[in-house]
């Protein structure tokens, strides 16, 4: 008869509510009546989306021309991002796989019981339809992605686009490629602008777009299907799993393990971000920029 809804409580609760008034109603007459009235047990919906980005249809266009301009003109583009990160042990994979019995494995993902922690970042080359996976044991840091870029300019770009001197990346908005990471910035000028005498352009999906980069669908969803159900009990499977990624329109990865340590909190102070050589787009600056190297040299 009043205002009050009940909220996350047993028939049990509110049959002893009911008593404390001095109303005696049996647990089967109050769900009866629960039901009357349109109440049942129910769980949360997500359909309430969080506030987009205002400029966020602007930015995904932005990003479509710049990929645009780049593979007309015969140069690089890259999609790059950080997978889910993996403990590495006898750990339950989601997934099902054909077999006779089922793979027994710990009932509790306790880190303290795993060999290690994979952090797989992936680098997705979308005209030539290949992803290459670097597996790291240590910090998801912004010099972690730095160097697997460049250690992908050092080999396979050499080998597949050797006259390219310019090279984009499309990244996420957070996470080791935050486009608020001074680290980042600086790493990519040094490791990868000045040492290959590449001019890199990087464009930034905005918070909550991160699906519409080509690499969440196009390679870390294919990487999940093929090791669903399977327990990565060593960092050899990791990467026997990923290497073993394939697709019916010719999708192709390798993967390598990276041993370094990475540390968390490095700080740049402003002397040395003054000193890169950067420039902010006019469309959607936050995310948007072009790194040139600061000396002249031969992009190989």
């Amino acid at each position: 008869m009043g205002r009050g809804r009940w909220l996350n409580c047993r028939l049990r609760d509110i049959q002893e509510r009911l008593d404390e008034q001095g109303y005696g109603v049996s647990l089967p007459v109050i769900s009866r009546l629960l039901q009357q009235h349109d109440y049942s047990l129910r769980a949360n919906a997500k359909e309430l989306a969080s506030k987009q980005p205002p400029d966020r249809d602007q930015q995904i266009q932005h990003i479509h021309e710049q990929r645009a301009k780049h593979v007309a003109d015969g140069q690089l583009t890259l999609s790059a991002d950080t997978k889910k990160k993996e403990l590495v042990g006898n750990f339950r994979n989601k997934g099902q796989i054909w077999c006779q019995e089922p793979e027994l494995v710990n009932m509790h993902d306790f880190r303290q019981d795993a060999i290690g922690r994979a952090v797989p970042y992936g680098l997705y080359d979308q005209q030539r339809n290949q992803g290459i996976v670097y597996v790291g044991q240590s910090a998801d840091t912004p010099a972690f992605a730095v160097d697997n870029i460049a250690r992908w300019c050092q080999k396979e770009r050499l080998e597949d686009y050797p006259d390219a001197t310019r090279l984009m990346i499309e990244a996420d908005s957070g996470g080791s490629n935050s486009c608020r990471s001074r680290v980042w910035k600086r790493d990519l000028q040094e490791k990868v602008a000045d040492a290959f005498g590449l001019t890199i352009t990087v464009c930034h999906y905005p918070t909550g777009a991160s699906k519409w980069n080509p690499i969440e669908h196009r390679l870390f969803s294919e990487i999940s299907k093929t090791w669903a159900g399977c327990p990565l009990r060593s960092f050899d499977v990791v990467l026997h799993y990923i290497r073993n990624t394939k697709t019916e329109t010719g999708l192709t990865v390798q993967a390598h393990l990276v041993t370094e340590t990475y540390e968390t909190g490095v700080k740049v102070p402003d002397k040395e971000m003054d000193a890169l050589n950067i420039e902010y787009h006019d469309i959607c600056p936050q995310w948007n920029y072009t790194i040139r190297p600061r000396t002249e040299r031969s992009p190989n």
